[in-house]
């Protein structure tokens, strides 16, 4: 696919997936591991996972680096390379640390692109440099599409640097295909952040992914969610009036809640 067939395709609404690490959890995965280490060795859960995704109706899957290619997931839905932030803030106008972020981002997005993704997903990035630098990697490499989304204050202000409404001015012309946010709080909280990027981005596709609600932490450290597939979907239906395109889930979503969005297309 294209960047101007994917932004053909964007036009209308599409279902990304829901949650991975929570999901894993569940299905077994010891709190404290290196995800991509364990899934190696437990491809199966991570392979069952995804598909109970595209049964749900997600026409876009985030794959991670090592081993969900098109031929063990399918060819249904578009496979996105997953490539997030490096959790070190990098200060705007530091060169020497933007070339380093470069460097590493350009190597992640070599191998995505040998393993043959349809589109790079750039998520939970918590400053706009930051993703300047990943979008500047991928696009020295190819003109695949990219979507880019951070996760954010309920005010729209980054962790990092910048705010969401800076990121849907300026990341398009450096060549995001479609922007937004994910992770950060429940679709009951996104509404105002949805619309100010959407007023921003112009004909850029938006993106929203946000958490099962907000989570409690039980004595045995697991996060329980608040939402249930009912109350995610009918928040939903509000971040689409508000201008998103792309709806998915992050932290505590299941393959249920994917299934429930189908009635907003």
């Amino acid at each position: 696919m294209t960047r101007t067939e994917f932004s053909a395709w964007c036009k209308t609404v599409h279902l990304l997936d829901g949650a991975t690490g929570s999901m894993l959890r569940r299905a077994g995965m010891p709190a404290g591991v290196c995800s991509e280490t364990w899934i190696l060795d437990h491809p199966q859960t991570l392979i069952a996972l995804q598909r109970a995704y595209l049964a749900a109706g997600s026409e876009i899957i985030y794959a991670p680096t090592f081993g969900a290619n098109r031929v063990l997931v399918g060819t249904s839905a578009l496979l996105a390379g997953d490539m997030t932030t490096t959790g070190r803030p990098v200060t705007p106008g530091d060169d020497s640390a933007y070339e380093t972020l470069l460097e590493i981002y350009r190597e992640q997005a070599e191998a995505l692109l040998e393993a043959g993704v349809d589109l790079f997903a750039v998520e939970t990035m918590m400053g706009v440099t930051e993703c300047m630098a990943a979008i500047e990697a991928i696009r020295s490499l190819c003109e695949t599409p990219i979507l880019c989304t951070l996760s954010v204050y309920s005010d729209g202000k980054c962790y990092f640097d910048g705010s969401a409404e800076e990121a849907a001015e300026l990341l398009p012309g450096l060549g995001a295909d479609a922007v937004g946010i994910n992770c950060s709080s429940g679709p009951d909280q996104m509404g105002s952040v949805v619309r100010m990027m959407h007023r921003a981005a112009g004909d850029t596709p938006i993106a929203a992914k946000p958490n099962a609600g907000l989570p409690t932490i039980t004595e045995t450290g697991e996060a329980v969610y608040s939402m249930g597939p009912g109350d995610f979907v009918r928040h939903m239906q509000a971040l689409k009036a508000s201008g998103a395109a792309l709806l998915g889930g992050c932290c505590g979503t299941t393959p249920e809640f994917i299934a429930a969005m189908r009635s907003l297309k």
